[in-house]
C-alpha cells in the first residue's frame, strides 16, 4: 500500500510535473490566466493521463515495440476528443475559456512521458495512482499560479473581489506574468527545503550525466560505492607493512655472497 500513496505524494509534489519536471509548461504558462482555468485545465490533464494510463499498462504487453509511440497517441487522442466533447457539452465556459488548448493535451508531454516512463513498465494500478499524482499535481500548480495571477492582475480569486477596487497589476495576467509567478513558486519551494529526487542527486555528488554511469551502479549508488572504495583504500594505507621473512632474508644474503 505504500507504494501506492508514494506514487500520489511524488506527483503532488517531489515530482511535480510543472514545478519540478517543468513538463507541460506550454499550457501551464497559456492558461493560467485565472485559478477556474487552472481547474478546468488540470482536471481535464488529470482524466485523460488517469485513462490513459491504465490503457497502457493493460495494453503494455500486446503494443509492438516498434509502434508503440503511435500507439499511445492515438489512445490519448481517442481520449482527449471525448474529453473535449464532454467538455463541450457540459462546460461550455470552461471549453470557451481554454481553446485550442484541450485538443493539444493530446501531444502534451505530461502524458506521453508518464505512459513511456511509466505506464509501459508498471501494473495497472500503479499507472492509475501514477497518473491521479501526476494529474493532481498539475492541477494544483496551475491553479496556485492561476490564482496568484488573478489576484495581482485584477484583485480577484475566482471572479470574486479579495483587493480593493481598481487595484491590478496587468503584467501579472499577460505571458510575462506567467514566468515571473511559476518562478516565485519554484523559488519558495527551494527556499523551504522541499526536497526532490533530482535535488537530492546533485547533493550527494551526481552530475546528472547518467549515460556515463557504470552498469555496476546508477546515480543512488555511486556516492555510497565511492565511499566503500575510499574506506578501503585508507584500510590498506593504515595497515602495518608486514614483517620480513628472517630466512628469506638469510637466503638472499647468502645468494648475494655466493655471487
Amino acid at each position: 500500500m505504500k507504494k501506492y500513496w508514494e506514487r500520489l505524494f511524488n506527483g503532488l509534489l517531489k515530482e511535480n510535473p510543472v514545478l519540478v519536471l517543468m513538463l507541460g509548461m506550454c499550457p501551464a504558462l497559456a492558461v493560467s490566466t485565472q485559478a477556474a482555468n487552472g481547474i478546468g485545465m488540470g482536471l481535464s490533464t488529470l482524466a485523460v493521463l488517469v485513462l490513459s494510463n491504465l490503457v497502457i499498462s493493460i495494453l503494455r504487453k500486446v503494443i509492438p515495440d516498434q509502434v508503440r509511440l503511435p500507439a499511445y497517441i492515438v489512445i490519448v487522442a481517442s481520449l482527449v476528443t471525448v474529453t473535449e466533447l464532454l467538455i463541450k457539452a457540459y462546460l461550455p465556459d470552461i471549453y470557451e475559456a481554454l481553446g485550442i488548448y484541450i485538443p493539444l493535451i493530446v501531444v502534451n508531454c505530461i502524458i506521453l512521458g508518464r505512459a513511456e516512463a511509466y505506464a509501459n513498465k508498471h501494473t495497472p494500478l500503479l499507472s492509475v495512482m501514477d497518473g491521479i499524482g501526476m494529474g493532481l499535481g498539475f492541477t494544483a500548480a496551475l491553479t496556485l499560479a492561476g490564482a496568484i495571477r488573478e489576484l495581482l492582475g485584477s484583485g480577484k480569486i475566482f471572479g470574486a473581489q479579495i483587493l480593493p477596487e481598481g487595484f491590478g497589476m496587468t503584467i501579472f495576467i499577460q505571458p510575462p506574468g506567467a514566468f515571473l509567478v511559476f518562478a516565485l513558486i519554484i523559488a519558495v519551494m527551494n527556499a523551504i527545503g522541499i526536497k526532490t529526487r533530482q535535488r537530492k542527486l546533485v547533493e550527494s555528488g551526481c552530475d546528472g550525466n547518467c549515460a556515463l554511469c557504470s552498469t555496476a551502479g546508477s546515480c543512488e549508488t555511486k556516492p555510497a560505492a565511492d565511499a566503500a572504495a575510499g574506506g578501503a583504500v585508507k584500510a590498506a594505507a593504515e595497515k602495518p607493512a608486514e614483517k620480513a621473512d628472517p630466512k628469506a632474508a638469510e637466503n638472499k644474503a647468502e645468494g648475494g655472497a655466493a655471487k
